[in-house]
């Protein structure tokens, strides 16, 4: 039987027998087949539509035909690696430097976000000459062991937590050390990292890089207070440390107000280091790394060649270039700053209505929606987020969950994701949460007569 006319239970079972079992599917106790996409939709093997709230790797939209086009175009005419001179490299460069700083010019292309993110942390220690690294709490870096070493999500239900690695509190005003009604967020948060360097010192060890997401997203979509990262890479600078700002999950337009995450922090931070994977190729495996002119010439100070057979090839620069031209023509990070300000006052107005809701955060189209089981505790609500994740895919909407708890609801949609959109989801939320309210009040009355 072909591919194609495989039924999904036969999927199923071959992958169960073929594929890691520690390679996880979404909904695993009901998997759902998909066969094809376009735009904001998936399409199962039965022909039927879901919405992709989630899916942030296809961020011009599922099989854009300009992109599709610009990849099929330079595959007839060729695809080496990049030793040898072609205009797609030099190119792509000089589109994505004009969406940065000045002073990060110099590019390195690559395969995936775990590699510029381990590229990053190369660079970090050659040109600070210093070994150790500071993470946020529940950060993920990538699949790397050398990034799952700095990736607290990962490395505590590992071997744990290496000598050179310090974990920072995450700035999470909501359910965070410190939260809402304190007078000084930032300071407070930098503080913690300003401790950590200290601490490090009295022990003789030096730092070589902040490596932080500018959003973080498996954390549980945290927003950052504003001027908090200036604080801290003024302390890691001080240190003689370097700041690296991982742009993997949120960068490309996705916040709507700027091109890049970490500009929601303010004009005057410069990071040293950006690491850009998942959206940057629409699907396509291509990654990059930017950073200064000063940083790269120490790199190169080893004598040791950079090379990465398949990073920066004719056609990944082609779908590059076509993705950032899709952004431009279609206006889509305008589009996502109109379209998440909407969601966001949608899922507000649910706030108000359902008490399961206890916090909204977000920008542009990179929302959580932060489930509790009550408000003065803010206990999350682990089995209540599962339970409503799965009743939105059977009305044919996919949405995830992140955070330690598993209880916020997260929302990174291709960017042609629509008002439209937005309102058949939480339209679908508001009934479904409204059942399971129903239901719960039944089940008081019953075990109160019982």
């Amino acid at each position: 039987m072909s591919a194609a006319r495989r039924c999904r239970q036969d999927t199923l079972a071959w992958r169960l027998q073929l594929i890691g079992s520690s390679c996880k599917l979404f909904f695993p106790k009901d998997p759902v087949k998909i066969v094809r996409a376009k735009g904001q939709y998936m399409y199962d093997e039965n022909g039927r539509q879901y919405l992709d709230c989630i899916n942030n790797v296809a961020h011009v939209g599922h099989c854009h035909p300009d992109v599709v086009n610009a990849a099929n175009e330079q595959n007839q005419l060729l695809n080496t690696n990049s030793r040898y001179l072609h205009d797609n490299i030099v190119d792509y460069a000089r589109r994505l430097s004009k969406t940065l700083p000045e002073k990060l010019c110099t590019f390195y292309f690559l395969n995936s976000g775990s590699e510029a993110n381990d590229l990053a942390l190369r660079l970090a220690r050659q040109h600070t000459k210093h070994t150790d690294v500071i993470v946020l709490d529940h950060a993920y870096h990538g699949h790397l062991t050398s990034l799952i070493d700095i990736s607290p999500y990962k490395f505590r239900n590992l071997e744990g937590q290496k000598d050179w690695v310090h974990v920072a509190p995450i700035p999470d005003t909501y359910r965070g050390i410190y939260r809402e009604d304190h007078k000084d967020l930032v300071t407070a948060y930098a503080n913690e990292v300003k401790e950590i360097i200290e601490q490090a010192h009295k022990k003789g060890r030096k730092i070589a890089a902040f490596f932080v997401e500018s959003l973080p997203s498996v954390a549980g979509q945290i927003i950052p207070p504003a001027g908090y990262f200036q604080k801290v890479a003024e302390h890691v600078h001080k240190a003689g440390g370097v700041f690296v700002a991982d742009e993997i999950q949120v960068g490309f337009g996705r916040v709507g107000k700027h091109f890049w995450a970490f500009q929601l922090q303010g004009e005057d931070l410069v990071p040293d280091i950006i690491t850009m994977g998942k959206p940057i190729g629409n699907g396509h495996p291509v990654a990059c790394v930017a950073t200064t002119k000063e940083i790269a010439e120490s790199f190169a100070a080893t004598g040791v060649e950079y090379f990465n057979t398949f990073g920066g090839n004719p056609v990944s620069c082609a779908i590059g270039l076509a993705v950032l031209d899709v952004i431009e023509k279609e206006h889509l990070q305008a589009h996502a700053m109109q379209v998440g300000n909407f969601l966001m006052e949608l899922l507000n107005q649910q706030k108000v209505k359902h008490p399961i809701i206890g916090n909204v955060r977000g920008a542009g189209l990179f929302i959580g929606v932060d489930l509790i089981k009550d408000q003065d505790k803010r206990t999350p609500a682990t089995e209540e987020a599962e339970y409503l994740i799965t009743r939105l895919k059977k009305e044919y909407i996919l949405l995830s969950t992140d955070g330690p708890g598993r209880n916020v609801l997260k929302f990174k949609p291709p960017m042609c994701f629509s008002v439209q959109d937005a309102k058949l989801v939480v339209d679908a939320m508001d009934k479904i949460l409204t059942d399971m309210e129903k239901e719960a009040a039944c089940e008081t009355v019953g075990d109160l007569k019982s």
